[in-house]
């Protein structure tokens, strides 16, 4: 039996997945980064001490910070004891600061004692830090304590709680926290070039740029929690989440003074691989609290990409986009750029390119935030356009992540859904005949083509053979990619995602529990219990198939937060129907680490023992959650 091609392309085909970012990732383009960059000596003829020129930790000093910091575990969270024990500890921390910062096992402590730490305590410390700043932050171990310093802010500063009266230290009046920050930054910004280029000085920079901004990164604070080890080489490819924090006004003006040092030198932190990450924080950081700035940033990084030499091929940014280092920059400057820009920056340098800079290993994630950044019309039709013919073989270089936000693009704006839907259909070998497309889920969620998935060897140049049903449903669900799931949630936000549902209605019982057990595929769940383009008669449809599998759901890690939320927009009668089917296994749940917590949330017991008491709790709840609706529809 044959196979029809649909494209210039092999038509049986494994889409790769693609889309993976880190250090020498597979299928990511980007190669594996060289030695680190040795930190810079300090300007102006000035020489740090050497290493033995510090104090170091001895093992009686670093035995009794580990046994104070378990003591101070064991006592409760609240009460003077514990208040007194810690102020203790950290008087002694006082005086042996710069040893414990810089040993390994003495730094790990300090983080956590800061943790801890009430104002006072927190300054001097940070106070006894301050001579020897340039050594702290380019230490591997002392600049998590430095960040580790800077993050108790947001708990601290401006909390009337942990105002005291005016206390001295050694060398006069001790400075607030708010002094200290400013000069702290005030010391980087003198020599703003040497730590943004450092190793670890770069992240005292970033957490600094957080900090003075009033808003701490997710991806920041993750590496932060992370291994000791410079992470310097993975920087945020989205915009990630943030948390905000009010900060004195003194801080928005030393954080706009700070960014300004970036116009100082802006070839090195658009072509250097670590001082390029300050600059990408910076814009995320602006873009949120001075977005003028961030602005004027961001014309000052196309100036500069603008005015080199053009490439062979158009514009010199495209010879940026192609680069490992200023690529990623200029991931940044598309996700924070407003509409116009967007629109000049297509006009002038991407049309008539999107396609090379879509199969190139390297362009195209920059090429991916272009599009996550798109919310007109005015310019989706025309990326659309020229960019869509190219959709199977973008898929088959292993580049998904480009498909993926265009297809996400088409969501977000609200034009050219159907195209891009039926264009997936032809990609994958399921649009004709039209009996394959009930199984176009399967092949979405695992990134194959429908030959590959089935196991089909079709010759060229035959008619590809209608769908069997029999042989779909004896085929065990594969495994679901991460951009799978990604591509069936936006298709299910689609104005019109019925093909998709009657896809999902056509799995099994056994195919269904599948996709929601597993950690990327029970997302495609919540997209159906939770988009407004699916109806409820629709998303009972689908979810009807998972009778007789509720134990198995409760069971599982990630089926039991899937069957969390069916039940909580579930109707009495379905809950009935819920609990019945659990009932009956009602020991087996109590003893699962996952099926006790669903019990628990359903009340299993109360509904075996005292069935009329249930009914009323459960119609009590039912009740306000329509209340609640009706309230957020008007």
């Amino acid at each position: 039996m044959g196979l029809v091609p649909r494209s210039p392309h092999q038509a049986g085909r494994r889409f790769p997945a693609g889309g993976k970012r880190g250090r020498g990732a597979k299928g990511s383009g980007r190669p594996p980064p060289g030695r680190q960059r040795q930190p810079c000596p300090p300007p102006d003829g000035r020489s740090e001490p050497a290493p033995d020129a510090h104090p170091h930790l001895s093992p009686e000093a670093l035995g009794y910070f580990r046994r104070a910091l378990s003591a101070l575990k064991e006592v409760p969270e609240t009460g003077e004891e514990r208040e007194l024990m810690v102020h203790n500890v950290l008087k002694e921390v006082e005086a042996q600061a710069l040893a414990l910062a810089t040993n390994r096992a003495g730094s790990e402590m300090l983080q956590e004692l800061l943790g801890f730490s009430p104002l006072k305590p927190l300054c001097r410390v940070w106070a006894a830090l301050r001579p020897n700043l340039r050594f702290v932050a380019c230490h591997r171990c002392g600049v998590h304590v430095l960040q580790s310093a800077l993050l108790q802010l947001p708990r601290l500063l401006g909390n009337p709680a942990e105002e005291e009266e005016e206390e001295d230290g050694k060398d006069g009046p001790l400075e607030t926290l708010e002094e200290l920050g400013l000069g702290l930054a005030a010391e980087v910004c003198d020599d703003f070039l040497f730590y943004c280029g450092d190793t670890h000085g770069s992240f005292v920079v970033r957490t600094l740029l957080q900090v003075l901004g009033g808003t701490l990164l997710e991806s920041e604070r993750a590496r932060h929690r992370g291994s000791q080890l410079p992470e310097a080489q993975r920087a945020p490819s989205r915009e990630c989440k943030a948390t905000d924090f009010e900060v004195p006004e003194t801080f928005l003006n030393c954080l706009q003074n700070l960014s300004s040092c970036f116009l100082k030198d802006i070839a090195v932190f658009i072509t250097d691989k670590i001082s390029s990450f300050c600059l990408q924080v910076a814009l995320q950081i602006l873009h949120r609290k001075l977005p003028q700035f961030c602005a004027h940033l961001c014309n000052a990084v196309m100036g500069y990409l603008s005015s080199r030499n053009s490439s062979a091929d158009g514009s010199p940014l495209l010879l940026f986009l192609r680069d490992q280092t200023s690529s990623r920059l200029l991931e940044q400057v598309l996700l924070v750029s407003e509409p116009p820009r967007l629109q000049s920056l297509f006009e002038d340098h991407f049309q008539g390119q999107l396609q090379t800079l879509a199969a190139h290993p390297i362009a195209n994630f920059p090429l991916q935030r272009f599009l996550d950044a798109i919310t007109t019309p005015e310019l989706l039709s025309p990326v659309f356009e020229e960019l869509s013919p190219a959709l199977e073989a973008v898929l088959a270089q292993g580049h998904s992540g480009v498909v993926i936000a265009l297809v996400g693009a088409c969501h977000r704006v609200g034009i050219h859904q159907a195209q891009v839907l039926q264009l997936l259909l032809e990609a994958f070998h399921c649009a004709e005949p039209s009996s394959r497309q009930v199984a176009c889920v399967p092949l979405f969620a695992t990134l194959m083509t429908y030959e590959v998935y089935y196991g089909l060897a079709e010759e060229e140049g035959a008619v590809p053979a209608e769908h069997q049903v029999e042989m779909a449903t004896a085929r065990d669900l594969g495994e679901v990619t991460v951009l799978g799931s990604l591509l069936l949630q936006h298709l299910l936000h689609f104005s019109s995602p019925g093909i998709i549902l009657r896809s999902l209605g056509a799995l099994t019982g056994p195919q269904l529990l599948t996709l929601a057990q597993s950690p990327a595929g029970s997302h495609v769940l919540d997209a159906v219990l939770t988009s407004p383009s699916v109806t409820r008669k629709q998303r009972r449809r689908v979810l009807k198939t998972l009778k007789g599998q509720y134990v198995a759901l409760a069971c599982s890690r990630h089926g039991s937060r899937v069957l969390d939320a069916i039940w909580s927009g579930a109707a009495l009668g379905a809950r009935k129907e819920i609990a019945a089917e659990l009932g009956a296994r009602n020991q087996e749940l109590i003893r699962d680490p996952f099926g006790h917590h669903v019990a628990r949330n359903v009340a299993l017991t109360t509904f075996l023992k005292r069935r009329e008491a249930w009914e009323q709790q459960q119609g009590a709840v039912a009740k306000r959650r329509r209340a609640l609706n009706s309230i957020l529809e008007d």
